[in-house]
């Protein structure tokens, strides 16, 4: 924990000294959004920076003036992160083209916050929320190995074969093959499932790929951080305890991409298991 804080707090020196960061990293830690939707706002023009239209790829400093759709960016200093009970029917999206209800009108949370590892309109369970966008990306690039489980029930009698060929993973989800996971069978359709990906709607196609639907699909772990008995549609602020060990987990984790983490992927998968 303290190592992370340290290495912030230089980061942060560094910056207030003019050292330039992608423009993208820079409206993420400003809480607004992902790296992600960052991209997309630039490549829409709606960044400017410095009485100019961002472009892809720019880098800027903390002297610099960053405006997005005309409201000032700047860093994010108290990090929030949350975990939320997301009932089903709600949707991880700021899309309201279909009227569904977001996860951010359910929770109502004062500052701006966006969710790590959706969750379908479908399922349900736990997700996180933070301002933080190195945390995010952190905890959930798939090349960092770190896990999420699930509770799962199905339309039929799970079987042996089905939980080994489940397990042994080489399915194609979305022109990838699922990698080898966890699954414990906990009553007669009903199974536990430990993934180290996110691919969309993985399970649910891993599922019909044996010739399963799933009924009932609930997250109840990432990382360390656990559902436990928040009722659903609630939210709770992640512990100090609880953050000190997610960073505990991170500290090896990396936002490259996963060829440079494939050495250290067993160390990460104990560390989230422990």
């Amino acid at each position: 924990m303290e190592q992370e804080k340290s290495r912030l707090e230089q980061e942060f020196q560094k910056r207030e000294k003019g050292q330039l960061v992608r423009l993208n990293k820079f409206i993420s830690e400003s809480g607004l959004c992902s790296r992600r939707e960052a991209d997309r706002l630039i490549e829409a023009g709606r960044v400017l920076v410095d009485g100019s239209v961002a472009v892809s790829g720019q880098k800027v400093s903390e002297k610099q003036e960053v405006l997005v759709d005309g409201k000032h960016i700047s860093k994010e200093e108290e990090m929030v992160l949350l975990a939320v009970n997301k009932p089903r029917g709600v949707v991880c999206t700021t899309d309201k083209r279909w009227g569904d209800q977001t996860v951010e009108e359910l929770i109502h949370y004062p500052k701006r916050v966006f969710y790590m590892g959706r969750l379908d309109k479908d399922s349900q369970g736990l997700l996180l929320m933070t301002n933080n966008g190195e945390i995010l990306n952190k905890m959930m690039r798939a090349g960092n190995y770190h896990e999420k489980e699930y509770l799962v029930r199905v339309d039929r009698t799970v079987t042996a074969g089905f939980l080994d060929g489940m397990a042994k993973g080489g399915i194609p989800v979305q022109d990838q093959l699922t990698r080898p996971c966890e699954v414990e069978k906990t009553g007669e359709k009903t199974f536990r499932i430990v993934l180290t990906q996110g691919l969309n709607r993985q399970i649910r196609r891993m599922c019909e790929y044996f010739g399963y639907q799933v009924v009932k699909l609930k997250r109840i772990r990432i990382m360390n951080i656990t559902l436990g008995d928040l009722p659903s549609g609630s939210y709770r602020e992640v512990s100090r305890e609880e953050q000190e060990e997610l960073y505990r987990r991170i500290q090896g984790s990396t936002n490259q991409p996963f060829g440079k983490n494939k050495g250290r992927r067993e160390e990460w998968k104990k560390r989230d298991s422990e």
